[in-house]
């Protein structure tokens, strides 16, 4: 059997429209596809409880489409690699990148080690619409606004590339390794199986995101615009997982509803949801640019901001949905329940950590990066210093949801709150709303 090829999966859980699984099917040569599991690596950014969960369900539905030759590992990339390479006596590797700061160094780590042994390496976009450093301004210096870097940057770029074929299966080269199997990370938790109600209201895998895709054109596109603002109307796609697991491609979303929304003259709705996929997009450039952006605000002048000390009875009551404040506390119980929030309430229970409570913004990304399913770096910092007002194109400071208008506004007949949090009325409030954002207020005052 002729030398075979490595074809590393990481955020691409998917064999359509994967560039370099296409790649590596088409070299020729017999196919070792792996995934490794590298927490070492990743350090405070290994991957939280909740995505854990989905990343094993999405793993087995992957290896069970390649008929189960999926090879699944955990420790260190830049060490399991070139230890497989030189085993088998590979010749070529193929992966998507990655754009997390770690990954990024520790890509460079390994290409440069690669490289030194003659090994040829083949490395694709197969996670972003267009990479952080295809959409720049006319200086050349990265949009750190919003609207432009959609309207200007990416409406104004050449289109994103089309989506690829799914290829036939390879020929896969036979291996020996011990934990090849998704079952060997030990992804799931121990006793007791909080998991199990969680995953039934989800389904995993590349057929699944597929279907989500479908239903949400069909039945939730027609007025996305304005339902999508309601969380009792469930009007979201709720592709965020599957995107962020790479079960479905932004550009296999992007074609397919640019098509669907055309030919339906849902032409508002369409461009809504095309700025919801370019806000990921900007996200992941902003990150790009800004590497410690998970730990340290934009905004510079943040760095000396009056942050109260955390009392974690009180934290605890933000985090388990028991604040008496309705909206709040039924964001924070779907949250429990299901690895997922709706986005306006996300803005609500961000709002009420960071201004009623005044506890910092990371607390809150730390508690988000543990209990979401669709966790993803680049989203969940942006988006916590965006509510923060810290952020690039952040929402001021000063702007400070009231948790009750709020929810007069979005949830009007109470229907979202009835259905995570009917009691929450019954429970005292842990902050005078009042007086917590005078205090809030007060404390931004002393920083401008």
């Amino acid at each position: 059997m002729p030398s075979p090829v490595i074809c590393w999966f990481r955020q691409d859980l998917r064999l359509s429209d994967n560039p370099a699984w296409f790649a590596a099917c088409s070299s020729g040569s017999p196919v070792i596809p792996i995934y490794i599991l590298d927490d070492q690596n990743a350090k405070e950014w290994k991957i939280g409880e909740a995505s854990c969960v989905w990343l094993h369900h999405s793993l087995e539905q992957l290896s069970q489409n390649m008929n189960g030759n999926l090879l699944c590992m955990t420790g260190k990339a830049d060490r399991i690699i070139p230890d497989l390479i030189q085993r088998y006596g590979v010749k070529k590797i193929f992966w998507n990148r990655c754009y997390e700061p770690w990954r990024v160094n520790h890509d460079k780590i390994i290409k440069e080690n690669l490289l030194t042994k003659n090994i040829l390496i083949e490395d694709f976009n197969g996670s972003l619409l267009w990479e952080p450093w295809e959409i720049k301004k006319q200086d050349g210096t990265p949009y750190k606004v919003f609207t432009p870097y959609f309207r200007k940057g990416c409406l104004n770029a050449p289109p994103p590339r089309e989506p690829l074929r799914q290829p036939k299966l390879p020929t896969f080269y036979p291996t020996s390794e011990q934990i090849n199997k998704p079952n060997d990370l030990n992804l799931l938790p121990k006793t007791p199986r909080w998991d199990t109600p969680m995953m039934s209201f989800w389904t995993t895998g590349e057929s699944a995101a597929q279907t989500a895709l479908d239903t949400f054109l069909d039945k939730k596109l027609s007025g996305y615009k304005e339902g999508r603002n309601f969380p009792e109307h469930d009007q979201t796609s709720k592709l965020s997982p599957h995107l962020h697991f790479g079960e479905i491609s932004p550009n296999q979303i992007w074609y397919k509803a640019t098509e669907y929304g055309i030919k339906s003259g849902h032409n508002s709705d369409l461009d809504c949801f095309q700025s919801e996929l370019a806000w990921r997009e900007f996200s992941h450039s902003l990150l790009f640019y800004n590497p410690h952006l998970p730990t340290s605000p934009l905004n510079r002048k943040f760095e000396n901001f009056n942050w109260a000390d955390p009392d974690q009875q009180t934290l605890e009551k933000w985090q388990t949905g028991q604040t008496g404040y309705p909206i709040v506390d039924a964001g924070m119980r779907e949250l429990w329940a299901t690895g997922y929030m709706h986005n306006r309430v996300r803005m609500i229970v961000a709002s009420f950590l960071i201004k009623d409570l005044r506890y910092h913004w990371r607390i809150g990304e730390d508690w988000f990066w543990n209990t979401l399913v669709d966790a993803n770096l680049a989203n969940n910092a942006v988006s916590w210093q965006w509510v923060a007002g810290c952020g690039a194109d952040a929402a001021p400071y000063f702007r400070i949801f009231n948790p009750t208008t709020q929810s007069e506004k979005f949830d009007p007949l109470k229907n979202y709150i009835r259905k995570w949090a009917p009691d929450s009325h019954t429970l005292p409030p842990i902050v005078d709303h009042k007086k917590a954002r005078e205090a809030a207020l007060e404390a931004f005052k002393a920083i401008k």
